[in-house]
């Protein structure tokens, strides 16, 4: 019988055969390739697919109307230019002529249509973006399409980039009924789950659904990609024991963001591997505090926590990372630089529980703070329990899976006291996170443990997205952001780097270098990096 660490070696040495004998069943790799580590499962639709690896994944498969450059500018991709109403309420699209799909037809206006009513009939991954904005698509020859808006959406282009157009005629070919779509049948998801219906940077070359996506450059791309990698693959991977040994044997190049602090020191030991950190990702960590379950209802409760935790030896779990100032990452546009931040102060914070209807009864209401399995949210909780434990407080600290805490935060009444939360906006602008992190609408969700179900906040968000004019649309976020903190509804605890281990003596990363994209998981899109394999093969000699 083998014991528990046994066990884990032999599942560890196993995955590494695994993963290392691909290339011995019948993937013939090229030298100038990209290994990938990341989580799974993977979903490839972009009607469907939302996590972070599917996000990779669609950013080298598919194109967008437009993308961000790195200074946060709206800059031409597949649309060349396009044209805004006064009103905001219409956007008009010309697209560049002649974009192949990979299965060699051509994208249109007709492509760009379909994908958009797709996306929001299925309503899933990224819809929610647009769902209550857009009227109707229209196509008005075969390089112009136009948005009709139900009402003004004013941060719309911005969402654009993360908008994946996929090729009609395949996916109309390859619906299967009956389905829950009526006459569209499953609409194209399980077909375009598995199959290549893209026309972006890479195509697939081979999938396997359980272990990984082995892409190739597209040929007839037509942006210049002559120095990008060959070959991209994403590999089902997040034991790091197992990166480590891939790493160190050059047979992957990038690993994924959510490794621990200590994970990513072992792995910087490694001759030629580096640690690229950059905090203008807008990943954010915190902690939420159930604002309808006692004693947390007590607005003087939640003051005194956030007055008695220990920031500065959370900032220390993390390098690169720095202490949060307010809801929204000071790097994301129409953020609050001003935003009032607590420090820690246990004489304010045993003032605040003198103020609360609770106090000399708070023995009576022991809370609980889950933590899903990562080092940094579990270091952060047990802050937070032994800075409650100076100032009288009993929090316990649980660990959970994904799962069940998804399922525990469809009530009030069971989602805990606390949790902790790493959050990333789905595009680069405050109103993303103010939106998902506290409007009614996502209440029960795992964007919103606070239960803050406040109407008068949800008209203020609701404002902000609907302003046109950039300059008095970040006005109202900073407002909106005052006011959030002024119910105190949160720990916000660092602003995270983002990190990924990497091969840096022969893979040239813009990122690394510190030229990042705020769009989602453009960093990760392939015909920005370059390889090169001698320097690969100079390492391997050693």
């Amino acid at each position: 019988m083998l014991n528990g660490k046994a066990k884990i070696l032999s599942i560890v040495l196993c995955m590494v055969g695994i993963l290392i004998g691909i290339s011995s069943v019948g993937i013939a790799e090229s030298p100038s390739i990209v290994r990938y580590s990341t989580d799974w499962p993977l979903n490839i639709d972009p009607a469907v697919g939302s996590n972070d690896q599917d996000g990779v994944a669609m950013v080298n498969l598919y194109d967008p109307l437009v993308v961000l450059d790195t200074e946060e500018n709206v800059i031409p991709h597949v649309a060349e230019r396009w044209d805004i109403s006064s009103d905001g309420l219409t956007y008009t699209f010309y697209l560049h002529p002649g974009i192949k799909f990979h299965e060699g037809s051509e994208l249109t206006a007709e492509d760009v249509k379909f994908s958009m009513d797709r996306a929001l009939r299925i309503g899933e991954g990224m819809a929610y973006l647009w769902l209550d904005n857009i009227q109707e698509t229209e196509v008005i020859d075969k390089y112009t399409v136009v948005f009709h808006m139900k009402k003004s959406f004013g941060p719309f282009l911005v969402t654009l980039p993360i908008f994946y157009i996929v090729n009609k005629n395949l996916i109309m070919s390859n619906i299967e009924k009956p389905g829950s779509y009526g006459d569209m049948g499953d609409y194209g998801k399980k077909y375009a789950s598995d199959y290549d219906v893209g026309s972006g940077p890479y195509m697939i070359k081979s999938y396997d659904r359980s272990v990984y996506l082995h892409m190739e450059k597209n040929p007839n791309y037509f942006l210049d990609i002559s120095s990008a990698p060959d070959e991209f693959r994403m590999i089902a991977s997040t034991e790091s024991a197992l990166l480590k040994t891939m790493m160190s044997r050059r047979e992957l190049e990038l690993t994924h963001m959510w490794l621990s602090s200590e994970a990513f020191t072992a792995l910087d030991k490694i001759e030629g591997v580096g640690v690229a950190r950059w905090l203008n990702s807008g990943l954010m960590e915190y902690i939420y505090m159930n604002t309808k379950k006692p004693p947390l209802d007590d607005i003087h409760v939640r003051k005194a926590l956030a007055w008695a935790f220990d920031y500065d030896t959370c900032v220390g779990i993390t390098a690169g990372s720095v202490q949060a100032r307010g809801p929204v990452p000071l790097t994301i546009p129409g953020s609050d630089p001003n935003s009032f931040q607590y420090h820690r102060d246990i004489e304010k914070a045993k003032e605040e529980l003198k103020k609360s209807k609770y106090y000399g009864h708070f023995d009576e209401y022991p809370m609980e703070c889950q933590w899903l399995s990562n080092v940094s949210k579990q270091k952060a909780a047990s802050i937070l329990m032994a800075s409650a434990y100076e100032i009288g407080l009993i929090v316990n600290v649980t660990e959970t899976t994904w799962v069940l805490q998804m399922r525990d935060l469809e009530t009030i009444e069971t989602t805990p006291h606390f949790l902790t939360m790493a959050v990333l906006g789905a595009y680069p602008e405050a109103g993303a996170l103010l939106k998902t992190r506290y409007h009614s609408i996502t209440a029960g969700t795992w964007e919103q443990g606070e239960w803050l179900l406040d109407p008068a906040l949800d008209k203020m968000i609701d404002d902000a997205i609907a302003t046109v004019d950039e300059n008095e649309r970040y006005a109202k976020y900073i407002e909106i952001t005052k006011y959030i903190v002024d119910l105190c509804p949160t720990i916000y605890l660092i602003e995270l780097p983002e990190a990924h281990a990497y091969q840096e003596t022969y893979v040239d990363w813009p990122a690394a270098r510190g030229e990042v994209f705020l769009s989602r998981k453009y960093n990760e899109c392939m015909r920005y990096i370059k390889v090169y394999p001698e320097k690969r093969e100079e390492l391997l000699k050693k």
